[in-house]
């Protein structure tokens, strides 16, 4: 077939030589013609061409056109064929148009052995299920999170948390910022806060991703701040599998009034499956059963989580 197409090229090509080898020597038979006609004049520097040398020319510049129009179809009929046999014009490409601000969502859900927000069992150590719907457009981010809770042991009936939360994630020379507000929400309880938080994440290198995040509680009666650092490294696929590996480590404190500061920490294998996520993780703190915030000292203790969600699109 490529050489069928390069055969059809030279004939074309051929072509248009003799088309225009033709004209040329008319253009000059037709030109020597109307130089025998011309009329001299002293006072005008013009040549009148008589209506014969006129008509001939038209009729002349409308073959030449034609040839034009022949000499284009080749042009176009040898492009097409070199770009079917892999050959491409390689001159300075037209820069793409930056692609402009995009409207995003998603959903997820997830099911957990535990319950575990920074160390601590949100549930008394039993499984719940857990929900979010995510939007976002260009730098801008909102969403709402839901999880059923237990804090029986704490003498309070709560059964449902609902975070709401918004913020922006500008970048800078290849690092991700997070400045955003959190609002916890415990309905029929008076438990409701709300956070301040500012992060920042990048990749030092190819899939090994870090990042630093602090809180910050304003609260009238008590503030208090958490810092979190998080490191975490994704592999190649295998088999359709993508795993990844990641740790983080948090501090809590009180700022002397009246908590009791502790750190806590964290490292897990998340395996993907296209959008489904299977995660085995460790959790612990260095908590004591009086500083558990007066819930069961267990729910402070070292433990496993094994976390099963699915998130759309």
């Amino acid at each position: 077939m490529t050489g069928l197409r390069k055969s059809y090229c030279s004939l074309w090509i051929r072509l248009v030589e003799f088309k225009v080898l033709r004209v040329f020597f008319v253009l000059r038979s037709v030109r020597v013609q109307s130089a025998a006609r011309e009329r001299p004049s002293s006072r005008w520097r013009f040549r009148m061409v008589e209506p014969t040398g006129v008509y001939s020319i038209m009729a002349r510049s409308h073959k030449f056109l034609s040839i034009c129009g022949v000499a284009g179809a080749a042009l176009i009929a040898c492009t097409t064929a070199a770009v079917a046999d892999g050959y491409e014009y390689e001159g300075k490409a037209m820069a793409a148009p930056e692609e402009g601000r995009k409207f995003t969502y998603s959903f997820s859900l997830m099911g957990t052995s535990d319950y575990v927000f920074r160390g601590i069992s949100q549930t008394e150590n039993d499984p719940t299920i857990q929900g979010a719907f995510d939007i976002g457009y260009g730098i801008f981010y909102a969403g709402v999170w839901g999880s059923g809770i237990d804090f029986e042991a704490a003498y309070l009936d709560d059964n449902v948390e609902i975070d709401y939360y918004a913020g922006i994630k500008p970048t800078w020379h290849g690092a991700e910022f997070d400045f955003g507000i959190i609002y916890y929400w415990y309905p029929g309880d008076t438990l409701d806060l709300f956070e301040l938080k500012a992060g920042v994440s990048g990749s030092l290198i190819d899939k090994l991703s870090t990042g630093a995040t602090v809180y910050y509680n304003p609260n009238v009666n008590g503030d208090y701040g958490v810092y979190e650092g998080t490191v975490g490294y994704e592999f190649h696929e295998i088999g359709g599998i993508t795993p990844s590996i990641d740790a983080l480590i948090g501090y809590f404190d009180f700022y002397d009034n009246g908590g009791v500061d502790f750190t806590y920490w964290n490292a897990g294998l998340a395996l993907a499956v296209g959008n489904i996520t299977f995660d085995f993780r460790y959790w612990d703190t260095d908590a004591s059963n009086a500083g558990c915030f007066g819930v069961l000292p267990s729910t402070c203790d070292e433990r496993f989580v094994f976390s099963a969600g699915v998130s759309v699109p």
